[in-house]
């Protein structure tokens, strides 16, 4: 039997997109022997493992003008564009407002792995599902640390930024844990180019001193990110990835805090998946 892999990708605002495909998955009962999520794509991943449709979609749409989640106001109280301790903190565990179904998601046979950046290599660390315990979602946090916008966070003593400045769209490593193949759920259009990171004089300055190998790794994002996604394509092409990338997405950034943009882009999720849903049922079998 073959071994069927998922790679979720990051994004910040722009992974409502994959919101809609991953509960797409749910409404067809499709599962995946491994799954591998980055920054918030980790989290939309947790979400989909915990069996609990329409949660991505609330964190996209439903919470944005919580003080403590996403602005400049959170940033200059907490050092954090975006609020990680509220929302995978404060709205995410057993007594908060929209809790994420902890038994489910560890019941879940799915081996299931977070990327993140050590911060003194630059380097990607896959954390397991064995790091998650109830009420502490450290792993998603540490992925979701976008440098500059957020502090790092601290897992045994030592401190992690976003995967997606390592191992943005991770399908080498889905391959080297036994994968035949894999579906991919991608942030950005199909022909999307990254460009050289803007602002190198803030990241530099804020990472100089602790962290001079994030220098490094934020200034060859760009090379990673293209290796990524020629490696996606050549996969696709050799017919063991299948690629879900936002057709026609509105124009937003990372950052975006407008509901109507985040709820376009999951019905995005939603119309795309139908069109291919077809093709990806081939696919699988």
């Amino acid at each position: 039997m073959k071994k069927i892999g998922l790679v979720v990708e990051g994004g910040g605002m722009k992974c409502a997109y994959s919101a809609g495909i991953l509960d797409r998955f749910l409404d067809d009962n499709i599962s995946f022997d491994y799954a591998i999520g980055v920054s918030a794509g980790s989290a939309n991943t947790a979400t989909f493992l915990a069996r609990q449709r329409g949660r991505n979609k609330r964190f996209y749409t439903e919470y944005l003008n919580d003080p403590e989640y996403l602005g400049i106001k959170n940033y200059l109280e907490n050092g954090e564009v975006f609020g990680l301790q509220y929302i995978y903190g404060t709205l995410s565990n057993s007594d908060g407002k929209d809790p994420i179904d902890f038994e489910t998601l560890m019941a879940n046979p799915t081996d299931f792995e977070v990327v993140a950046t050590d911060a003194w290599t630059g380097k990607p660390t896959y954390f397991g599902k064995d790091m998650i315990k109830q009420d502490d979602y450290s792993i998603i946090m540490a992925s979701s640390a976008l440098p500059v916008a957020c502090q790092p966070v601290r897992i045994n003593n030592r401190f992690y930024y976003d995967g997606g400045v390592s191992d943005a769209i991770p399908v080498k490593r889905a391959f080297e844990k036994g994968c035949d193949k894999i579906v991919v759920i991608s942030s950005k259009p199909y022909d999307f180019v990254k460009n050289p990171e803007g602002a190198r004089v803030v990241y530099k300055n804020a990472m100089k001193k602790k962290f001079p190998n994030m220098i490094t790794a934020i200034d060859n994002r760009h090379l990673m990110y293209r290796r990524c996604s020629a490696l996606m394509r050549k996969y696709e092409k050799d017919g063991k990835a299948f690629i879900f990338a936002p057709s026609n997405p509105p124009k937003m950034s990372t950052y975006a805090k407008d509901k109507e943009i985040e709820e376009e882009l999951y019905n995005l999720g939603l119309s795309d998946y139908d069109k291919l849903r077809d093709d990806l049922q081939e696919f699988l079998n």
